[in-house]
């Protein structure tokens, strides 16, 4: 089970450290990143360290699977009370399996992949992702890469007593 501690988070600043925890190795792989983010703080209810831990998992997947040379490409955008993250890169082989499957367990997105790692990266972020009420999905068309994108309601996905007493719940 998966204890959530539950913290007003501004995820702009945690997005931007994890990047800055990846500095080097985005380097080492001639990575570029770019991001976009909106100009205003996006504050969620969230647990910062499982946070960290889904933006440090799909960081680290850019580093080992993105094509050298190419940009990796973080959306951050905060829409109806859900913050919704999009991760883009171009893989630098053509992935065998669907999408969907990259978030399960022990599951990698080549049989050819002989890098570190226990293929639970995702799958991982895909438990805390739900644990704060939200959902992990991947996309892919050949040629332009792969596509994860992560929504989360910003209030945590709790409703507040206050909140059901005032809505008449």
């Amino acid at each position: 089970n998966l204890t959530v501690n539950l913290e007003e988070c501004d995820i702009e600043v945690l997005l931007t450290q994890v990047i800055g925890e990846f500095d080097e190795r985005l380097e080492k792989n001639q990575l570029e990143v770019v991001v976009d983010k909106p100009e205003h703080p996006v504050k969620m209810m969230a647990d910062g360290r499982h946070m960290w831990r889904v933006l440090d998992n799909l960081l680290n997947n850019a580093c080992k699977y993105s094509l050298p040379g190419s940009r990796v490409y973080l959306t951050l955008t905060e829409d109806n009370g859900e913050a919704l993250f999009i991760f883009r890169n171009t893989s630098r082989t053509i992935l065998n399996i669907s999408p969907s499957e990259l978030t399960e367990r022990f599951v990698r997105g080549d049989s050819s992949r002989h890098t570190e790692g226990s293929g639970l990266g995702l799958s991982i972020a895909k438990q805390i992702v739900a644990s704060h009420g939200g959902r992990i999905w991947a996309e892919s068309n050949i040629g332009e890469g792969l596509t994860v994108y992560i929504s989360i309601p910003t209030d945590g996905g709790i409703i507040s007593i206050k909140d059901s007493v005032d809505n008449g719940k």
